[in-house]
C-alpha cells in the first residue's frame, strides 16, 4: 500500500511555493501591505465606518494575488484543461490546501475569506454542474475571470443546521414566482451580483425534496440587505438579508425545481474535506511553530523544551495530525474514485476532528509561546479565532457527529445526505 503523494502532485507543490517566493511574498511586502498579516492586520482590513466590511485596499490585495496566479496557471487547478485548468482532484486540493496553511499566515492562502492562490471556485463548478446552457453562457465567463459572483442563501435567522425547516418560500405566479422570507449569513454578499436563495416551494418542514434554489438579482425589487453581523474575527462580509415579494422568472432556477437542496450538499461536502485539510494544514503550524519556540526559548538559563509539561501536549496533537492526514488523504481518494457522497461519515469525520483539533492547537502554541502567544504579534489568536468559526458553520460539529452515528447504527437510509439522490 502507497502513502506517498503521486509523484506529479508532490512536483505542484515545489511549482506552488517558486511561485509564492517570486511573485506573492514581494506583493505581500511592498507598500506596507504586510499590515494586513502583522499584528495590526484586523484594524488594517476592516473598514469599521463601511458596517465592519473588508477595506477595498485589502480586497483590492486579495484581487491582485488571484490574478496572477491565474496568470501562472494556479487558480484555476481544480477546473478542467479545457476551462484552463489542471483537473484537479479532491485528494490535490485537500493536500494543497493542508500545504499552503502549514505555510501560516500569508497572502498564499489567507483565512479570513477563503482567500488562496488555488481556488475553491465553488460558484463555477456549481453553474457548470447545474446550471442550464443559457445560464452557463451568461455566467461561465464572468465567473472564470471573477468578474461576477453569486452568495449563498441558505440559512435563516431561526434554521441553521436544520434547513430542511427552513421558511423561506417561492410560489408560483404565473410563469413565475414569488419569494419571501429572510437569509443570514450571506457571505460575500456586499459584492455579489446575485444570492443563491434556497426557498420552500413544495412539500413540508423537515422534507428534503422541495426546496428549490433561484439565482436572485441583488437589485431585484424587494431583496433588502438588512444589516451585516460583527462576528470574533473581523472584518466581516456576512449579511442578513429580507426578501419580500421578490418576483423571479423560471429561468432563474439553478438546477431542477425542488432539487435545490443538493446543490447545497454538493458544495458542502467537497468544501467540507477542503476545509478539514485547511485546519489540518494550520494546526501543523502551529505545532511547527511551538516545537522550534520551545528549543530557541531558555527559562531559567535551560531550553523550554526538555520539559516534559511542553513535550507531551505536543506529541498528542502531531500523533492526531498524523492520523488526521491519513483519513483526509483516504477520504478524498474515496471521493474522487466513489463519487463525492459515497463516504459522506468519513468527510464528517475529517471536518469535525480537523476543526476541533485546530483550535487545541492554535490554543496550545499560545501557551508555549506565553503572553507572545496571546498578543497580536504572533497569528495563533487570529488562527483560533478564525477555525473556532468551523466548528460551527457548514454543519456543525454535533450535527457532523450525529451524521456518523446515523450511519453507525443504522438510522439514516442512505449514504448521500438528505435532498441528495442516490445514484
Amino acid at each position: 500500500m502507497d502513502h506517498d503523494i503521486p509523484p506529479d502532485l508532490a512536483d505542484y507543490l515545489v511549482e506552488l511555493d517558486d511561485f509564492i517566493e517570486s511573485e506573492i511574498r514581494p506583493l505581500e511586502e511592498a507598500d506596507d501591505n504586510v499590515r494586513f498579516f502583522d499584528h495590526r492586520r484586523e484594524d488594517a482590513r476592516t473598514d469599521w465606518d463601511r458596517d465592519g466590511l473588508p477595506n477595498r485596499e485589502w480586497e483590492d490585495l486579495l484581487a491582485e494575488a488571484r490574478r496572477r496566479a491565474d496568470a501562472a496557471g494556479h487558480y484555476r487547478y481544480p477546473l478542467s484543461a479545457e476551462l484552463g485548468g489542471r483537473n484537479g482532484t479532491n485528494l490535490g486540493m485537500a493536500v494543497i490546501r493542508e500545504h499552503l496553511a502549514a505555510r501560516g499566515l500569508g497572502l498564499h492562502n489567507d483565512l479570513q475569506n477563503e482567500h488562496s492562490i488555488v481556488g475553491n471556485n465553488v460558484g463555477l463548478l456549481l453553474m457548470l454542474e447545474y446550471g442550464s446552457e443559457e445560464q452557463k453562457a451568461e455566467w461561465v465567463p464572468h465567473l472564470l475571470e471573477g468578474t461576477r459572483g453569486f452568495a449563498f442563501g441558505i440559512t435563516e435567522p431561526e434554521h441553521g443546521s436544520d434547513a430542511t425547516h427552513m421558511e423561506t418560500s417561492a410560489v408560483r405566479d404565473g410563469d413565475g414566482w414569488v419569494i419571501n422570507g429572510e437569509k443570514t449569513w450571506n457571505t460575500g454578499i456586499h459584492r455579489a451580483h446575485s444570492d443563491m436563495i434556497l426557498a420552500r416551494t413544495s412539500g413540508g418542514p423537515g422534507d428534503g425534496h422541495g426546496i428549490t434554489a433561484f439565482l436572485t438579482p441583488m437589485d431585484a425589487d424587494g431583496l433588502v440587505i438588512e444589516e451585516y453581523l460583527w462576528t470574533f474575527n473581523m472584518p466581516t462580509d456576512h449579511g442578513r438579508v429580507s426578501l419580500t415579494d421578490v418576483r423571479l422568472p423560471d429561468s432563474a432556477i439553478l438546477g431542477e425545481e425542488g432539487r435545490g437542496l443538493q446543490i447545497a450538499q454538493h458544495f458542502f461536502n467537497e468544501n467540507r474535506i477542503r476545509q478539514a485539510a485547511s485546519s489540518l494544514g494550520a494546526a501543523q503550524y502551529c505545532i511547527t511553530e511551538s516545537v522550534a519556540y520551545a528549543k530557541e526559548r531558555r527559562p531559567f538559563g535551560k531550553p523550554l523544551s526538555i520539559n516534559q509539561g511542553i513535550q507531551f501536549p505536543l506529541v498528542e496533537l502531531q500523533t492526531e495530525c498524523e492520523m488526521l492526514r491519513a483519513l483526509v488523504h483516504k477520504t478524498a481518494w474515496q471521493m474522487d474514485t466513489y463519487g463525492a457522497f459515497s463516504v459522506s461519515d468519513k468527510v464528517s469525520m475529517c471536518n469535525y476532528r480537523a476543526n476541533r483539533l485546530c483550535c487545541d492547537a492554535a490554543d496550545r502554541a499560545m501557551q508555549v509561546h506565553g503572553g507572545l502567544g496571546y498578543s497580536r504579534h504572533r497569528p495563533f489568536e487570529h488562527i483560533y479565532r478564525h477555525h473556532r468559526r468551523y466548528r460551527i458553520t457548514e454543519g456543525a460539529e454535533e450535527i457532523q457527529i450525529r451524521r456518523i452515528a446515523g450511519y453507525m447504527f443504522g438510522f439514516m437510509s442512505q449514504r448521500a445526505p438528505k435532498g441528495v439522490v442516490e445514484d
